[in-house]
């Protein structure tokens, strides 16, 4: 398991082991650096899969494509080497046609791991509904959050782990499968109904920034899932209640 002190890698290790899989954590604490390399081959040695849900500090694209695409590369020679027979990897749903930022970094990860002799898996989920989470401390300021214009089919990370849990383990699988939640939601406006159940920030501001390349995208629906997507649950209203429940 790479990435497994992630949001999606805990919850994987979580299912694969109550499930009765013995899994390895693949991490710098074990002695491995996959930017570089070192220690990876000694540590997929005698693995039948490889689950990765690494995650990147950066946003900027140079540097996550770079990133990305070295870990994928070292990855997929060190389980060619080592024997593996598949590899199942997490990324993020409508991500073809961008170029900048985190969804051109987990492009460059898909062609790197697809140019390897491994047989790859590919989930690409929506953003999470914990990304609403993660949106409100990246662009809180003073009392107003403000929110860029996207067009989102949020889904629990659970339900995410769950899915890429099984790719890892199934004999017979797709090697793509698309995965959102339930219905179209306006990421603004379910980061606004976290703020209420929060009780802060005061204020949630929907935004256009012309000077992103990503923007036209995120607002023309680019993210949202395909008719051939898997849809599962639970709702971005059924999460927000079990995380926040309302207090009157």
């Amino acid at each position: 398991m790479i990435g497994a002190r992630g949001r999606i890698g805990g919850e994987v290790v979580d299912i694969l082991a109550a499930d009765g899989h013995e899994v390895t954590a693949v991490s710098r604490a074990a002695g491995v650096d996959v930017y570089t390399g070192e220690g990876l081959v000694a540590a997929l040695s005698g693995a039948d899969a490889v689950v990765d849900a690494v995650s990147a500090a950066t946003t900027e694209t140079g540097e996550i494509t770079d990133f990305f695409g070295t870990v994928a590369g070292h990855v997929r020679r060190a389980a060619a080497g080592a024997g593996v027979r598949r590899i199942a990897v997490i990324s993020i749903i409508g991500i073809d046609p961008f170029t900048a930022g985190h969804y051109a970094g987990k492009l460059a990860q898909e062609h790197a791991y697809r140019r390897g002799p491994v047989p790859v898996r590919i989930l690409r989920a929506a953003q999470f509904h914990e990304f609403t989470e993660m949106t409100l401390d990246w662009t809180t300021r003073g009392d107003t959050a403000y929110v860029p214009e996207t067009r989102t089919q949020l889904v629990a990370a659970r339900t995410a782990a769950e899915h890429l849990a099984e790719l890892a383990v199934a004999e017979s699988a797709p090697d793509r499968v698309d995965l959102a939640g339930p219905r179209e939601l306006n990421l603004a406006a379910a980061t606004a109904e976290l703020a209420a159940r929060r009780g802060a920030p005061a204020h949630v501001t929907e935004v256009f920034d012309p000077d992103d390349p990503n923007a036209a995208l995120q607002a023309a629906g680019a993210l949202l899932p395909g008719p051939d997507a898997v849809l599962a649950g639970p709702t971005f209203e059924e999460w927000l209640d079990r995380k926040y429940p309302r207090t009157s």
